[in-house]
């Protein structure tokens, strides 16, 4: 690889400000693509009505004045001359520019047009009149450095004689009549036409999107081929445990543990996601995937993401299975240090049959007799450097994941592609959906009469702030706001506690376990309300300023509330009525929304989710770009499977095999 420093321009500055975007390397800069272009040609004023873009040249007819609001805010107006009009031209933060905007100068704006004013408010200024249509590409640029500087490193950039190396194999190349990698970069840069300009970013696209799928599904063929542990598990055994569980399994549950019996039975290894609504029941199918592992005498590990979860989960589990000869153990930061000794040297003696923790579960210093499974819980993906740890120590366990946020279609596609998925749609027996319901801050008076309502038959209520403190910058409420106001209205019935995540873990955990022993009866946090605690009787969520949550976000709220058969309502607050509000008030069904929210704001950052070796997203996307994805998907499967003779393009199968050790 070149390094940036070569390139004509770049210094010790410029070399920093280029290293926090992620660009060392001279491939790096070329593959900084644009996010957007803009098409410069002349507009027709008559074309354009109120408010509508405009792009106009012209020359500037009066000396600018500027406006000085404060150290960082100022503001530029002159009088442009464009033949046929004069308009006003106002430009913020462009004072610097002040002595180069001269009477007698050419410019070209883009702005927003008020047609009745005849004012343009600037968004962009450039020096020179258009001379022909061209199409500039825009880059999102940050920390000081500008989209011209970019630009002109770039260019510089594309007089170096460098290798940029194309991940398509060459039979691809010629089925889909794909041009050279670099000539696609240089049309991407320096566009020549709309129609050529998609022709390069869409063979950019597939390039990127079959790779990751390549990666993907090389993993899943690799971890099929995985030997399993072997196991031999009387299923009536399973059945019995089953059908003496103080509750019924629904028909997605029992499927759940057929898939996981099955996988634990099997010769293969087990590497299977369970997901589920919040409130579905994936613990009790986990906690029957640890059965069914301790009937085959192997050891099962739980890992959940905080310490408050791991005692839930621990209760739970000895409870479930206090009618058989099990030895659990508990883990975690808390645990005393002699306890933690003689916890490790059982585990390793093979005398600690589960051990439910935290991510301490899988430090050096605790060996295993005989690991069999291992089940992590919530946000906390197993990851690579868990598994190599594992690995290094000779054990390979089937593993199970547990997810409380439905995935799309498409994440599942490219997020999980590795992986086998069992879903869980139904909600558990007696369970009632919550009556989702929005209200404006006028209308708090009914609110409070709810909240009361709630209280008075001895529930609990969760109430939720976007702040921790008073911001100058959003008229937003905060904990503190709420706490006063909760106060006035209910101080001096009922108790009332804060959870925010400036406070530390013990903190936190005193006020959670608190709110769990009904000694706090109102609720006051921001969004650290860990998701998976389970309080049954808590039966409303109140969520101020509710529309600068996201879909999933309020979804994952909503569902602390509903743990139990009692009726429970959440009530969203605000003043904006928007698209995802009003779909929480029309659905519970966290597939759906999950659906929703994709549709609404596109992938996200799925790859700084998924451990996917060096793969980065540079210029697909996985809502817009979707149908490149299945031919992406369907192209590296085939090419994985290397049914053409001419498949084998050693460098990329190279590349896709080497890109991480998984396992």
């Amino acid at each position: 690889m070149s390094s940036i420093e070569q390139i004509k321009g770049i210094g010790i500055k410029s070399k920093s400000l280029l290293s926090k975007l992620g660009i060392n390397e001279i491939a790096d800069l070329l593959q900084f693509y644009p996010f957007r272009y803009d098409d410069i040609k002349r507009s027709d004023i008559n074309e354009l009505n109120d408010g509508d873009k405009i792009i106009i040249d012209g020359v500037i007819e009066t000396n600018p004045s500027v406006y000085y609001f404060n150290r960082k805010l100022d503001k530029t107006s002159f009088k442009l001359n464009t033949g046929s009009n004069i308009f006003n031209i106002t430009i913020f933060n462009r004072g610097f520019l002040k002595n180069q905007l001269k009477i007698g100068t050419n410019v070209t704006v883009i702005g927003k047009l008020e047609r009745k004013k005849s004012a343009i408010t600037v968004s962009d200024i450039s020096f020179g009149l258009i001379e022909k249509e061209k199409i500039e590409p825009i880059y999102h640029v940050t920390y000081g450095l500008t989209n011209k500087h970019i630009i002109k490193l770039i260019d510089s950039a594309l007089k170096e004689d460098i290798d940029i190396f194309n991940y398509i194999p060459t039979y691809l190349m010629d089925k889909y009549k794909f041009i050279d990698k670099m000539d696609c970069i240089k049309e991407v840069h320096h566009p020549t036409s709309m129609q050529s300009l998609k022709k390069a970013r869409n063979q950019l696209k597939y390039e990127e999107l079959f790779m990751f799928m390549a990666k993907m599904n090389y993993l899943k063929q690799n971890k099929a081929n995985k030997i399993g542990l072997k196991r031999k598990v009387d299923y009536d055994k399973v059945l019995n445990m089953i059908n003496n569980l103080p509750f019924k399994l629904t028909s997605d549950q029992l499927k759940c543990v057929d898939r996981i019996f099955e996988d634990l039975t099997s010769d293969k290894r087990m590497n299977r996601l369970l997901q589920g609504d919040v409130g579905s029941g994936k613990t009790i199918v986990a906690i029957i995937a640890i059965f069914i592992n301790y009937l085959s005498g192997y050891q099962s590990a739980l890992m959940v993401p905080t310490e408050i979860l791991a005692n839930q989960h621990y209760d739970n589990i000895v409870n479930l299975l206090k009618d058989y000869n099990i030895n659990i153990a508990l883990l975690t930061g808390k645990t005393k240090a002699k306890d933690k000794r003689k916890i490790y040297e059982d585990l390793k003696n093979g005398d600690i049959d589960i051990i439910v923790g935290t991510h301490a579960l899988f430090t050096d210093t605790v060996q295993y007799h005989n690991l069999g499974l291992v089940i992590t819980d919530e946000q906390h993906r197993f990851g690579v450097n868990q598994r190599a740890n594992l690995k290094n120590k000779g054990i390979t366990p089937d593993i199970l994941y547990m997810s409380a946020t439905p995935i799309p279609r498409t994440y599942a596609l490219t997020l999980y592609g590795d992986m086998d998925i069992s879903s869980i749609k139904t909600q558990p027996h007696g369970r009632k959906e919550v009556i989702t319901t929005l209200k404006k801050e006028k209308e708090i008076k009914d609110v409070l009469e709810s909240m009361y309502e709630q209280l008075k038959n001895n529930h609990q209520v969760y109430v939720i702030a976007p702040l921790i403190e008073e911001s100058d910058k959003v008229d937003l409420k905060n904990v503190f706001e709420l706490e006063e106001k909760m106060q006035k209205a209910f101080g001096k019935l009922f108790k009332i506690g804060v959870l925010h995540g400036k406070m530390t873990s013990d903190e936190k955990e005193e006020v959670m376990q608190k709110f769990k022993n009904n000694e706090i009866q109102i609720l006051i946090s921001t969004t650290v309300i860990e998701v998976g605690v389970d309080v049954a009787n808590a039966t409303m969520m109140v969520i101020f300023d509710s529309f600068r949550f996201g879909l999933s976000a309020l979804h994952q709220l909503r569902g602390r509330v509903g743990r139990s058969n009692l009726q429970s309502y959440c009530i969203l607050i605000s003043n904006y009525e928007t698209e995802r509000l009003k779909i929480l008030t029309e659905t519970n069904d966290g597939f759906k929304i999950s659906e929703e929210d994709f549709l609404l704001r596109g992938g996200g950052d799925l790859f700084g989710i998924k451990q996917s070796g060096d793969m980065v997203m540079s210029i697909a996307d996985l809502k817009k770009d979707y149908n490149i994805l299945l031919k992406a998907k369907e192209d590296s499967e085939e090419f994985i499977r290397g049914t053409f003779d001419n498949f084998h393009d050693e460098k990329v199968m190279n590349y896709i095999t080497n890109f991480t050790n998984l396992d």
